[in-house]
């Protein structure tokens, strides 16, 4: 996570996966959360940029953030079995997005778009339109 308030932007992560999942299937709803850490983030960039810096010289700093990320996806899969999904689908669904957020934090980090995660704005949009079918399959 990268930054003093972990667990504030984990609470985030979450709250806005739980609200997601009254319109959004399963899959999705870490794309909702996605948005919501992504703004969150949007004007730290020199700060974590700095941050980063000093936890990837340090192994012990790299540790420790490898399980804070770990715990935000038990965090998140614990949400969406709270909210009826499988055990299985729920765990896909975290670390699916606890991975896209790794990988978008990096490319952000590395000096790519203005957001951590520029989720499709399509996303959101039909996410918001309560179609629960998985937004692979949207038109």
């Amino acid at each position: 996570m990268l930054f003093a308030t972990s667990g504030e932007f984990q609470e985030l992560f979450v709250r806005a996966v739980a609200g997601a999942l009254n319109f959004a299937a399963p899959i999705d709803a870490p794309a909702v959360g996605l948005d919501a850490v992504s703004e969150m983030l949007t004007d730290q960039r020199d700060r974590v940029r700095t941050r980063q810096a000093v936890i990837m010289a340090n192994p012990e700093l790299q540790e420790r953030d490898l399980i804070k990320l770990i715990s935000m996806s038990a965090a998140l899969a614990d949400t969406l079995c709270r909210h009826g999904v499988t055990e299985s689908a729920a765990s896909l669904a975290a670390e699916a997005g606890v991975a896209v957020f790794k990988v978008g934090f990096e490319r952000w980090i590395a000096g790519g778009g203005t957001r951590v995660v520029a989720v499709d704005a399509g996303i959101t949009g039909r996410t918001q339109g309560r179609d629960r079918r998985p937004l692979g399959v949207l038109p």
